[in-house]
């Protein structure tokens, strides 16, 4: 089947013309019609704004505003960090005033770690159980998910696929699981009704991700009506070889990423490119990449008894992706 992208210069006041118009020359009007259930997913991790590394308020709020041209039944939400400085998605929504945002507009905020859930049987030859969102697996219509063009140290990079990794509400579940990534993720996004993609690329991250690294101005934004159209788009814009990335080249051996050839677009994506995205590791990232994706050493790592003591050694060479103490100084709860 062909799927279409949409992309074009963007502003922070042109967002929701933009993402209008890419709904629009898509099929996501076709997904939005009959008034359907829709969740949307930003990217939120840092528990501030940072840009490249989050969805930005100016595009969720136009994402929301052009969702809700179809449907009043709109829901947006992360689920709580994990890892080893674990930050809770209610002091995000707080700082970035996505509260406020969702109040204004009439759309439900949730944290997807405390909804109730039910337990999945990821199929293959070997089920994993694995608990989800109700929400999600059974109360919604259509997911779109709402990621940044960015590298990320332990998968490559960041985008249409990985996004919906926050959908798993219990971070140790994320942590046990980072071995499977590729199968785990794909059959996630299909129990979850991922289906359409606003990708908000005014800004990307390069070098190191996904919370570290250099942000790149790129200005435009990107709709597609299919998450593996997405997903192959931002590649070629960040000039990331789609077959090196490891979940992505298992979501297109199982039919989830079209061909280039079948996807349409508006325009000639080229114009679109700015430099080419890298990721550099640091000597200390390794060990973090060797507990993604080794289950004996992300047990010693998350799960041991040794895991403080681990990272307590880590970070005497490593500084923390977030600064608890100047959190704490600041009153931010």
């Amino acid at each position: 089947m062909t799927a279409k992208a949409f992309i074009a210069s963007v502003t922070p006041t042109t967002y929701l013309d933009r993402i209008r118009e890419g709904v629009e020359f898509t099929d996501v009007a076709r997904l939005l019609g009959g008034r359907p259930r829709v969740f949307l997913k930003p990217n939120l991790t840092y528990p501030t704004y940072r840009p490249g590394v989050m969805t930005s308020m100016e595009a969720v709020e136009a994402a929301i505003l052009a969702v809700k041209d179809f449907t009043p039944h709109v829901y947006i939400g992360d689920s709580d960090s994990g890892g080893y400085y674990p930050f809770s998605m209610e002091k995000v929504y707080g700082e970035i005033g996505m509260y406020e945002v969702g109040a204004r507009l009439g759309v439900e905020v949730v944290n997807l770690s405390h909804l109730p859930r039910k337990t999945v049987e990821l199929g293959g030859g070997d089920p994993i159980p694995l608990e989800l969102p109700i929400l999600l697996t059974d109360e919604i219509d259509l997911l779109i998910t709402l990621p940044v063009p960015k590298v990320h140290m332990n998968t490559g990079v960041s985008l249409t696929f990985k996004n919906q990794w926050g959908c798993i509400p219990e971070p140790s579940d994320r942590l046990r699981l980072h071995p499977q990534l590729p199968r785990v993720l794909l059959e996630v996004n299909e129990a979850v009704h991922a289906n359409a993609a606003i990708v908000d690329g005014r800004w990307g991250l390069t070098r190191s991700g996904p919370m570290l690294g250099d942000p790149v101005p790129l200005d435009w934004v990107l709709v597609a009506d299919d998450i593996g159209a997405g997903a192959r788009v931002c590649c070629e814009l960040m000039q990331v070889p789609l077959e090196n990335i490891r979940h992505l080249k298992y979501a297109a051996s199982r039919g989830a990423i079209p061909p280039g050839s079948s996807i349409v677009t508006n325009t000639d994506t080229a114009a679109f490119r700015r430099e080419r995205f890298y990721l550099r590791r640091r000597a200390v990232d390794y060990p973090g990449l060797l507990a993604f994706r080794s289950r004996a050493v992300g047990y010693l790592a998350y799960f041991s008894p040794l895991q403080g003591i681990l990272h307590k050694l880590l970070y005497l060479f490593r500084e923390p992706f977030y600064d608890y103490d100047e959190d704490a100084r600041m009153g931010r709860h």
